[in-house]
C-alpha cells in the first residue's frame, strides 16, 4: 500500500543551493561559525555530507553565498529621501539584520566574488551618496566610516555582558563595590546608568549615528564648496 501523508509518511523536501544556505545560516545563528561544519549542515538538513557538494562545490562557496544572502536582508537605501535619511534607513536595517547574524560582521566585505544582492547593495548605497553631492573620491570613506559605526555598535551590543534592560541594576551592584574616590569619573557614569536616566542602545545608536552623519555633512559641504571655488578660479 503507498503511503501518504495520513498514514503520517515524511515527505523529504528536495535538496536546493537555497536550501544549503538557509541551514547553514540557521547553524551558524545557533552557534556561531565554528559550529559550522559539512557534517553539522548535513545533521541540519538530514541529508548525508556528499549531497551538500552537489549544490555548494566548497564550504568557501558556502560562506559566499551566507554573506549574499545576509545582504539581501539589508534595506536598501530608498531612492525617493534625501542622503541623511535614507542613510539612516539603511543603517537601521543592517543593525538590526546583523544582530540577527553577528557571525557574519567579519565576513561582510571578504568576498573576493560577491554575489549579486551584494553586488546591488554596494551599488544602491554609492548611489545615494553621490546623488547627495559626494564626489567619488571621498564616497568609499564615507562608505567606510558608516559601516565601522554600525559594524562596531552591533559588537558591543552583542558582547555587552547584559542586556539594555539589566544596565541599572548592574550599575547599582557595581557602584557597591566600587571605591567613588578613586574612581570618581566611573563612579559618576555609574550612578547616571543606575538612576535608569541613561538612553537606551536604539537611542544610543541614533545619537552616534547622527554625529557620524554631520561630519559626513560638513565633509560634504566643504567638498563641494571646494569645488565650486576651484571651477571658478579656471573661468
Amino acid at each position: 500500500m503507498t503511503a501518504t501523508a495520513g498514514d503520517g509518511a515524511t515527505q523529504r523536501q528536495p535538496l536546493t543551493r537555497d536550501r544549503v544556505l538557509a541551514g547553514a545560516i540557521a547553524v551558524a545563528d545557533a552557534g556561531g561559525l565554528e559550529a559550522l561544519t559539512i557534517r553539522s549542515l548535513a545533521d541540519a538538513l538530514g541529508v548525508k555530507p556528499m549531497a551538500i557538494y552537489h549544490h555548494v562545490a566548497r564550504k568557501d562557496a558556502i560562506l559566499a553565498g551566507m554573506i549574499d544572502a545576509v545582504f539581501a536582508e539589508i534595506a536598501l537605501p530608498p531612492s525617493d529621501m534625501d542622503w541623511r535619511a535614507a542613510i539612516r534607513v539603511r543603517a537601521g536595517s543592517a543593525r538590526d539584520v546583523l544582530r540577527r547574524h553577528p557571525w557574519a560582521i567579519g565576513l561582510m566585505d571578504s568576498r573576493r566574488e560577491p554575489g549579486p544582492s551584494t553586488l546591488r547593495h554596494h551599488e544602491a548605497v554609492i548611489g545615494t551618496l553621490q546623488a547627495g553631492g559626494f564626489p567619488i573620491e571621498v564616497v568609499g570613506h564615507a562608505y567606510s566610516l558608516l559601516d565601522s559605526y554600525t559594524y562596531g555598535f552591533v559588537v558591543q551590543e552583542a558582547t555587552l555582558p547584559l542586556d539594555v534592560e539589566d544596565g541599572p541594576g548592574a550599575a547599582e551592584a557595581f557602584l557597591d563595590v566600587l571605591d567613588a574616590a578613586e574612581y570618581p569619573n566611573l563612579a559618576g557614569l555609574a550612578a547616571e546608568v543606575a538612576s535608569g536616566s541613561g538612553d537606551g542602545a536604539d537611542d544610543e545608536f541614533a545619537f552616534g549615528l547622527e554625529l557620524v552623519l554631520d561630519g559626513l555633512e560638513r565633509l560634504r559641504a566643504g567638498r563641494t564648496r571646494g569645488a565650486r571655488d576651484r571651477r571658478g578660479e579656471t573661468l
